[in-house]
């Protein structure tokens, strides 16, 4: 009876831990693969032994009380130790096992992971993968990301990191709609097109359209008709007719492989050395972890450069 005390204080103390940090109480059921109502539960029963409220709770908030505050960073240190001693029993292991949390904004999780995931669960058939796509930045200790790609700065010391290939950003067309308005030869053109342009979910803020000329890289934002915020809605818009646009390559491939997007102003393409693949210390040694960022390596270096080949 102790001993189920004991193992209930703890599950209570990461559950608080987790809710803490991402506060709520879905978030957290969510990062754990539990429910709410456990989340709820354990961190009640928590209270009930403190003899003290560890959250200001309202219909639309969950907040830190003074004193749950204080003991906060005490229980995400448990919590890190704990997910370190899993990470160390796993790594015992030789073959990959597990469930294998993977964060990445979509436009890299629906066309460069997700595709290649038949064949790494084929290789890995004990690994389980929980692929969570999302445009907005995620705290990958707090919610217990094995792994993440970004695009786009980083800003965690406590990640470790690894750097792939460029992309190639683009303009893009359909051929009816060059055959009906004609193709611009200079970025300066736009302005006589109609464009759609792409609205970052991460910040609201609307993508700079850059532009190597005489040697250098300028950026600029032209008028559009049509703004979106996921980049499949933007290619699917331009195949449609709706103007000119600028995305990634690999992104666009599909598209012009069946002929229904031409590369426009392909002279002034540009580079981007902005993908990173990132991990906590605590994965170093994971054995799913180390085999998918095998598979990735070679997904982002050799598929991307193939599709980079075939748009432009």
């Amino acid at each position: 009876m102790k001993e189920q005390m004991a193992l209930e204080r703890l599950t209570g103390l990461i559950a608080f831990a987790r809710a803490g940090s991402m506060g709520s109480y879905t978030a957290a059921a969510h990062s754990l693969s539990i429910s709410p109502s456990a989340i709820s539960k354990s961190v009640q029963r928590l209270e009930r032994h403190l003899g003290i409220s560890l959250f200001t709770r309202t219909t639309r908030s969950l907040t830190l009380t003074p004193e749950g505050r204080e003991l906060h960073e005490r229980a995400l240190r448990l919590l890190r130790d704990a997910e370190e001693i899993e990470q160390a029993a796993m790594a015992a292991r030789a073959e990959p096992s597990g469930t294998l949390r993977i964060a990445a904004p979509l436009p890299i999780g629906v066309h460069v992971i997700a595709p290649a995931l038949p064949a790494f669960r084929k290789l890995h058939p004990k690994v389980m993968v929980d692929l969570r796509l999302n445009d907005q930045f995620v705290d990958i200790v707090e919610e217990g990301i094995d792994v993440a790609v970004r695009i786009g700065d980083l800003a965690d010391s406590r990640l470790l990191s690894r750097s792939f290939d460029p992309h190639r950003i683009c303009c893009f067309a359909s051929p009816d709609y060059l055959a009906a308005r004609g193709t611009p030869m200079h970025p300066d053109e736009l302005k006589g097109h109609d464009t759609v342009s792409l609205r970052y979910q991460s910040t609201g803020q609307v993508l700079r359209w850059p532009f190597r000329i005489g040697g250098r890289v300028i950026e600029v934002v032209p008028p559009s008709g049509v703004v979106v915020d996921v980049s499949d809605a933007l290619i699917a818009t331009l195949a449609a007719g709706s103007g000119i646009g600028i995305s990634a390559t690999f992104i666009a491939a599909p598209y012009v492989a069946r002929g229904e997007l031409v590369p426009v102003l392909t002279e002034f393409a540009v580079e981007r050395h902005n993908i990173t693949v990132l991990w906590p210390e605590s994965r170093r040694a994971n054995p799913a972890v180390r085999a998918f960022l095998t598979l990735l390596q070679d997904v982002l270096q050799n598929g991307m450069t193939a599709k980079a080949r075939l748009s432009v």
